[in-house]
């Protein structure tokens, strides 16, 4: 790791610091909680993807998937929180540090009981081990926090290059169960809460079509009629202000909508 990585680490470290001052006082036993966080899989989008624990108070990864190899052709006990900084292309290192800035700050002035109904997403590039590089839509919830403040992560990093093969990296902050999100939020300016033109089911509907369901499977899985489906589907293509399913799935994932 060069320098500048480590001084990227040790800047990220102070942000994190932010968040939790102690470690805390009582167990976390985390094969049991792998199983009970694999209810969160919902935050998962379509493509190749790879799961794992983040240790915000030791700024290290307590675990990680083995389908780590698929996406960035690593073992997962070659990744580390330092080589997942050092293959972090140069350019979008300053958009991360100031992502995890943003972020940070948003949850300490968080009340207590909000904390499970926010996730955050951003899009970075990363070096695979064959040194191509990767697109990745990171996603991350909070799954062990108190009072005293925030412990770990569970981070999802999926592989976009196909839907978004460049541009500007942007992130949001996704409020879950009827809360306010912010979407594509810019590094100078407050947050305030914005809203995606779609309704709950077409919300519901969008979903199935980025995880390319089509129109009989939708119908299946959410109890409606195919007819039913198609005019939700000819709704959202109009709110989003584009043709194709493909200009859909584009536009969602750069506009925070997933």
């Amino acid at each position: 790791m060069s320098n500048q990585d480590t001084s990227l680490y040790q800047s990220a470290k102070k942000i994190w610091r932010t968040v939790v001052k102690e470690k805390p006082n009582r167990p976390y036993e985390l094969e049991l909680q792998l199983e009970l966080h694999k209810r969160l899989l919902h935050l998962f989008q379509p493509g190749t993807y790879y799961y794992y624990i983040f240790n915000i108070f030791q700024a290290e990864l307590e675990f990680v998937s083995p389908s780590i190899s698929h996406v960035l052709g690593y073992l997962p006990e070659e990744m580390d929180i330092l080589r997942l900084l050092d293959i972090l292309h140069p350019q979008d290192k300053p958009y991360f540090l100031e992502f995890e800035r943003r972020i940070t700050e948003f949850f300490v002035s968080l009340p207590f009981e909000k904390i499970p109904k926010y996730k955050m997403q951003y899009d970075l590039r990363m070096r695979a081990k064959n040194g191509s590089y990767i697109r990745l839509l990171h996603q991350a919830v909070q799954i062990d926090y108190d009072e005293k403040g925030y412990y770990r992560t569970l981070d999802i990093d999926t592989d976009i290059t196909h839907i978004k093969p460049e541009g500007t990296p942007c992130f949001s902050i996704i409020g879950l169960d009827g809360e306010p999100s912010y979407f594509n939020i810019s590094t100078d300016v407050d947050l305030r809460p914005s809203t995606d033109p779609f309704t709950p089911k077409e919300r519901e509907v969008l979903k199935l079509v980025i995880s390319c369901f089509n129109s009989k499977e939708i119908a299946e899985a959410l109890f409606i009629s195919p007819h039913t489906v198609n005019a939700h589907r000819k709704n959202i293509l109009r709110k989003a202000q584009v043709r194709t399913p493909q200009e859909l799935i584009r536009k969602a994932f750069e506009a925070g909508w997933v």
